[in-house]
């Protein structure tokens, strides 16, 4: 058992029986009273975010989890499959564990998975991908009714909103936490 003070981005807690990951921590000291940290937590299991507030040097359960490059191989059904880059054992994790990781990833791209007792709990991809875009409408020229951007369909077959100068077979950046286009890649 550590303390609430150990608290850090990215580290997963045991609360009540389910595991939370932390995607914000503040510690906080007031003028009047005692410390105290101020998180916000991800439900891994369900996705659920909550606030929730420790006192300083309260007992809180880390889990174990561990974080491994794996490499994407194929989808199997409903299921992906990943090769561990250390012993090239293969593995498959259900696709509500990829969850919208899935619009950016293509064969032989690299993930870190997060494992618990053997359990994938989540990826974590890199923030950004180059992707090339399969189709695209031509931009008209002048047509500036829907702020000069239009739908375009990625590789993968994830739809995002590009400018009017992109046209189909582009390589472009995507930032995969919000599918926004970054910009085009010069090859």
């Amino acid at each position: 058992m550590a303390t609430s003070n150990d608290i850090k981005n990215g580290s997963v807690l045991k609360l009540e029986g389910q595991l939370w990951n932390t995607l914000e921590f503040q510690h906080v000291k007031p003028g009047k009273g005692g410390a105290f940290i101020r998180t916000k937590l991800k439900n891994i299991t369900s996705g659920k975010v909550v606030d929730k507030t420790f006192n300083a040097g309260a007992k809180v359960e880390f889990a174990t989890v561990d974080r491994s490059d794996y490499q994407y191989l194929y989808q199997n059904g409903e299921d992906f499959v990943f090769m561990d880059l250390r012993d090239y054992d293969q593995i498959t994790v259900p696709s509500e564990v990829v969850g919208d990781a899935a619009n950016f990833l293509l064969e032989s791209q690299e993930v870190t998975i997060a494992m618990h007792e053997g359990t994938p709990l989540y990826l974590d991809m890199p923030p950004s991908v180059v992707l090339e875009i399969t189709y695209t409408e031509p931009g008209l020229q002048g047509d500036r009714s829907n702020a000069g951007t239009k739908s375009a369909t990625l590789e993968t077959g994830h739809e995002i909103q590009v400018p009017l100068f992109v046209d189909q077979g582009t390589r472009v950046k995507v930032d995969t936490r919000t599918s926004e286009y970054l910009g085009r890649v010069n090859d």
